[in-house]
């Protein structure tokens, strides 16, 4: 039994990072070992976070060991906190780096924590470059990769991006299946509970609203003639918006899609997700840049098509005409593979998804990251 220490967002924060952490302690706990998750008083200033909370709603898990000692603006709590945790003796601690505010504070952290000479430091990265670049992005990500023994990447393009910075050991291991939302339930049922009539058809852009994912370019899309033949299906975008809502709203009052575009601007609670992909016919990330996307991941839960664009990771997670569709990020092009999927039996691929879902598993993803802590351990016996 090893002890693993997971360092970054949990209750009582929200959201798709809070959750991926959660979800991993459990598959630890499923496989026998002792997990504690180090989680935030502080995670972002208000700067970071436009949305209109960070908190969730409800009770804290239950079955998870959780402790909220990290702020992430306050240096002396940064010590305090890898002081604290080297002193532990972790076998093991997980961090996963998303965005490089984040590290100064998990980079002093994991500096501290690796003068016991014991600890293993494997990372999971999500981006190494992040989607929107700014000046001291490579700087403040080089800070953070020094201390790591070894990194897991989501997909090929994080791969490559790691390789700029380091020849550390690192392993491709896609997102595994998002299962923490439930069970799907049958299309009536879903849009009776969103006041949706359940005899149209619904594509679903889900998710935080942001430039890099090209709701812009769908909105384009669905304005295509060749899209508006299409009567009976509609848009729904579920997400906040974490930038002004008004150029989008403009563009759909430009584009006449005011009865073609159903809007749920605001965060979606984890208990209701299930009942937008249950209501949805597919699935469209139009994004324009991306490394991989925990949305694909819910939807192969849910069983569902998606249509993705092709950037960064996501062909790596969709099968062309086997789990969905791909096309260029432009709207045209969304707009063809719109049609072309709603013209085409959807059920064609509901086969396809049942077997390529079974690539995805958390129990991988733990055996390759203790595989990983073993072969560096074994790095430094030999050295």
């Amino acid at each position: 039994m090893a002890k693993i220490h997971i360092i970054g967002t949990a209750y009582p924060f929200r959201g798709g990072l809070a959750a991926y952490n959660e979800r991993l302690a459990r598959a630890f706990q499923q496989l026998g070992h002792e997990v504690a998750i180090e989680t935030f008083t502080v995670q972002y200033p208000a700067f970071l976070f436009p949305g209109k909370t960070q908190y969730a709603e409800g009770a804290a898990p239950a079955d998870l060991k959780m402790v909220r000692c990290i702020h992430s603006m306050n240096p002396f709590n940064w010590v305090r906190v890898g002081l604290m945790l080297s002193r532990m003796q972790p076998d093991v601690v997980v961090v996963k780096y998303w965005i490089p505010f984040m590290a100064p504070c998990f980079g002093t952290i994991l500096r501290l924590i690796r003068r016991n000479k014991h600890t293993r430091i494997i990372c999971i990265l999500d981006n190494v470059i992040p989607h929107e670049h700014h000046l001291l992005d490579g700087m403040l990500t080089r800070y953070f990769l020094k201390p790591v023994d070894a990194f897991i990447a989501m997909s090929q393009q994080v791969l490559d991006d790691l390789r700029r910075f380091t020849d550390k050991p690192a392993v491709l291991v896609p997102h595994p299946i998002y299962d923490v939302y439930g069970q799907a339930v049958d299309k009536n049922t879903a849009c009776a509970r969103l006041e949706l009539d359940p005899k149209k058809r619904y594509a679903l852009f889900f998710g935080l609203i942001r430039a890099y994912k090209g709701l812009d370019l769908l909105l384009r899309a669905f304005a295509d003639p060749s899209v508006r033949e299409l009567q009976d299906v509609h848009l729904i975008v579920a997400g906040e918006f974490y930038e002004s809502p008004e150029p989008y709203l403009q563009l759909i009052e430009q584009l006449h899609l005011q009865d073609r575009v159903i809007l749920h601007d605001h965060f979606i609670p984890d208990e209701e997700v299930k009942y937008y992909f249950s209501a949805a016919d597919v699935i469209i990330q139009p994004y324009k840049s991306a490394t991989q996307s925990g949305i694909t991941q819910i939807a192969y839960h849910f069983e569902k098509p998606m249509i993705v664009t092709r950037v960064g990771g996501l062909p790596e997670m969709v099968m062309h005409q086997r789990t969905g569709l791909i096309c260029e990020p432009e709207p045209e092009d969304i707009a063809r593979a719109i049609v072309e999927f709603f013209q085409t039996n959807s059920t064609n691929f509901i086969h396809f998804i049942q077997e390529a879902k079974k690539r995805f598993s958390w129990e991988y993803l733990c055996e390759q990251i203790l595989e990983l802590a073993h072969q560096t351990s074994l790095a430094t016996l030999i050295q």
